[in-house]
């Protein structure tokens, strides 16, 4: 048995007293789990199990299958202010989609920067959603390992200046200076301003977008990279359906 911190990403029914549930853990990354009885009146789940709630998981693994067993969950953190609002609801279940995607890949850090993005989202004004989900969505990815390159050009790897506007090339990974782009047709414009919000957000700054049709292409901006180098094909529905609540 394991005891590790962990936040409920996914949950459903299953028979007639149990649920399966999806878990960002901080130690093994996402592990499904079985939580048997979890639907009976006096279950010793209660409801630490709704969607978001953060807690210490009592995880016992099945090294041969990739359904293990959840012996107990402490809730320490509901968050019912992300079920309250859908746009807070849809901001939240696209940074879940995200980790759901890497299974062990994530790290303590990954369940840190949900965590964190998790708590901000829930006090965020409606105003703030956008720029609060992407901060966060960066701050995964960047965790997982796949950081865009931001303060010098993917393809030749000269500094850029803070104020040089640029071209983002997803395959690339990241800006792509200005005698470069001619290699990148198709990546689209980065302005310097953008770059810099960029910049904040992967340092786990604050920074906010300014109207709807920047916080539009920063949406873009994100879906696509996740998709070149995680999506594996697959498109991220949850993302897509939040972008489509800000349409």
């Amino acid at each position: 048995m394991i005891e590790t911190a962990a936040i409920v990403l996914h949950a459903f029914d299953y028979r007639e007293t149990s649920r399966i549930v999806r878990l960002a853990t901080r130690e093994s990354g996402v592990i499904s789990a079985i939580a048997k009885g979890a639907k009976r009146p006096k279950s010793r789940f209660g409801q630490g199990l709704d969607l978001f709630t953060s807690g210490t998981a009592q995880l016992v693994l099945h090294p041969s299958r990739d359904l293990h067993t959840l012996a107990g969950f402490d809730a320490h953190r509901a968050r019912p202010a992300l079920a309250a609002s859908l746009r807070r609801f849809g901001a939240s279940a696209a940074l879940a989609e995200v980790c759901l995607r890497f299974g062990t890949e994530a790290t303590a850090g990954v369940h840190d920067a949900l965590a964190a993005g998790l708590d901000r989202l829930g006090f965020a004004a409606d105003s703030d959603v956008a720029a609060t989900t992407l901060a966060a969505g960066w701050r995964i990815v960047g965790e997982l390992g796949f950081a865009p390159s931001l303060e010098s050009c993917a393809l030749c790897h000269r500094e850029l200046a803070a104020d040089e506007d640029t071209r983002f090339a997803h395959r690339s990974g990241g800006a792509v200076c200005h005698s470069c782009r001619s290699l990148v047709p198709a990546a689209r414009t980065l302005p310097a301003a953008a770059r810099g919000t960029l910049l904040q957000w992967m340092r786990g700054e604050e920074a906010s977008v300014v109207d709807l049709p920047t916080a539009r292409a920063h949406q873009r901006l994100l879906r696509e990279f996740l998709e070149e180098h995680l999506g594996e094909g697959r498109a991220f529905k949850a993302f897509q359906a939040w972008e489509r609540l800000d349409a």
